[in-house]
């Protein structure tokens, strides 16, 4: 039997039971969800520190129990990496995910026994999804890489295994792809991510590779070293049948002139929502908008108005309060035992039947110095615009306030990195200033009363945000370049990488 074959087995029947849903019941099933999770908790430290018991309303519930970040959650977590049982969910976790926070240092996220699925069957059903969707899917004939972090484990002080996100699901690759798949283990076990890169390369340059994934910048990476040890002059002439490209992470679209330059053809391509909390979304639909929210997947969701985020009173609205097109901050509560976890970032929703969403965000990424509050999807789509209307091709960029400029009013500083300059570098200042006035009103009435003045663009060389992602001990992986800061941390590093 073929691996296509295979794996297209279960589509149809996840095809069918979505048609059998009714339209009330995805609202239905989060509510059996929550109480199954506080069924299961209730008898665990943090179920008992809060009182809570099966039968509780929404409201008793979210009065119980507060929105707390990682800080907020630090105590419970640190008794569970210490082998303490029965804490934040019952029994000990298989692993901790360990991620860097900007804040608090090192987190540890737990991923349990029955939350380990969410993380691997999400992404094995936007593969089924793809199959079933285009019919003609080639490439589970050839091979796939994954560009992940290192899949090797250490243990915490309590002898639980701990790792990277990427490397504790490559544990998990279910045996009929893994003849597929690559780099190799050792491959991804190299350090530095430099080193790292230069192995795949060598690994995979004679491979008919024909799925690809990864973050974005670090799949660019990867492209990039691909063509100068090849020599050839796009991606298609070393993998003449790749096919698809698999992402999450951070937006595309800045990416998407890049990569069609370097790839030399149009691809495929499918967005994941994937956090070491949970996997949130995947896209099921090869045309149209929105990820597919997992409903029924172990997480229990609730939303947070952005508007409302930094106010006291602010509002916890489950699923069937959303609407379309409102900015949400997500938290959720799951049976990793993350309860009422605010994981930092923002969607909107663009679909109701079913629930699909768009990632905006990083409910603390922004630049509001001025009080403009300018979010990542706002700045992400000025620079789709300035590219289309003044030319050139953006590598990546980063907005921070310049707030006591030597002469003038303050304004919006972009350190942009081109990997094709345009022919006007002031024209595009102008356009991506004009992208962000039409998408943000507050913005616009700073400019209009002569409290900010127009955005400036700071050119960056090549390999700038590489560099600068170095300095900071942020190599591949999981780890990416802030679009937006409300300070110039990021910044301050990157103007010593300035061109002019």
């Amino acid at each position: 039997m073929s691996l296509k074959s295979l794996l297209s087995r279960p589509i149809a029947r996840i095809s069918a039971a979505r048609e059998t849903k009714k339209a009330g019941e995805p609202h239905a099933r989060q509510a059996r969800l929550l109480q199954d999770l506080l069924k299961r908790a209730q008898n665990t430290a943090f179920g008992r520190d809060h009182g809570l018991q099966s039968g509780m309303t929404l409201k008793q519930f979210q009065a119980a129990v507060p929105i707390r970040d990682y800080e907020g959650l630090k105590p419970w977590v640190e008794r569970a990496v210490k082998g303490e049982a029965d804490v934040l969910w019952p029994g000990l976790p298989d692993y901790f995910c360990k991620t860097s926070g900007t804040t608090s240092g090192a987190k540890f996220i737990p991923i349990t026994p029955d939350s380990m699925p969410n993380h691997t069957g999400s992404a094995r059903n936007a593969l089924l999804q793809y199959i079933h969707n285009s019919k003609n899917a080639r490439f589970v004939d050839g091979k796939m890489i994954f560009l992940q972090g290192s899949p090797k484990l250490s243990n915490t002080d309590g002898g639980i295994l701990m790792g990277r996100l990427s490397g504790i699901v490559a544990h998990h690759i279910p045996d009929y792809l893994q003849a597929n798949r690559l780099p190799s283990f050792e491959a991804n076990c190299t350090e530095p991510w430099e080193a790292k890169v230069n192995a795949i390369v060598e690994e995979t340059k004679n491979e008919d590779l024909r799925l690809i994934s990864g973050i974005p910048s670090w799949v660019q990476n990867y492209f990039e070293r691909l063509l100068e040890v090849t020599g050839a002059a796009n991606v298609k002439e070393v993998f003449p049948n790749f096919e698809l490209f698999v992402f999450g992470g951070v937006a595309f679209e800045p990416y998407r002139e890049r990569f069609r330059t370097l790839i030399g053809d149009e691809v495929d391509t499918v967005e994941l929502f994937p956090a070491s909390e949970g996997f949130f979304a995947y896209q099921d639909q090869l045309k149209g908008e929105g990820l597919r929210l997992n409903i029924d997947d172990g997480i229990f969701y609730e939303f947070i108005p952005a508007a409302e985020y930094f106010e006291s009173n602010r509002r916890r609205l489950g699923l069937h309060e959303v609407e379309l097109g409102v900015q949400y901050a997500l938290i959720i509560t799951s049976n990793a035992g993350l309860w009422c976890y605010d994981i930092g970032d923002t969607i909107k929703f663009v679909s109701m039947e079913p629930y699909r969403l768009v990632v905006t965000g990083r409910i603390k990424h922004f630049t509001s110095a001025f009080g403009e509050h300018v979010i990542a999807e706002e700045v992400e789509g000025a620079v789709q615009d300035a590219m289309a209307s003044a030319g050139g091709v953006v590598t990546e960029f980063h907005v921070a306030p310049e707030m006591s400029p030597t002469n003038g009013l303050p304004f919006h500083e972009w350190f942009i990195e081109f990997s094709e300059l345009p022919p006007d570098v002031e024209a595009f200042a102008k356009a991506v200033n004009e992208g962000v006035l039409k998408r943000n009103p507050y913005y616009r009435d700073l400019i209009s009363g002569a409290i900010l003045q127009n955005a400036k663009v700071r050119l960056l060389g090549k390999g700038a945000f590489h560099q600068a992602m170095a300095n900071r001990g942020k190599l591949g992986g999981q780890n990416k370049p802030p679009r937006l800061a409300n300070g110039r941390d990021f910044a301050a590093e990157l103007e010593r990488l300035t061109q002019h």
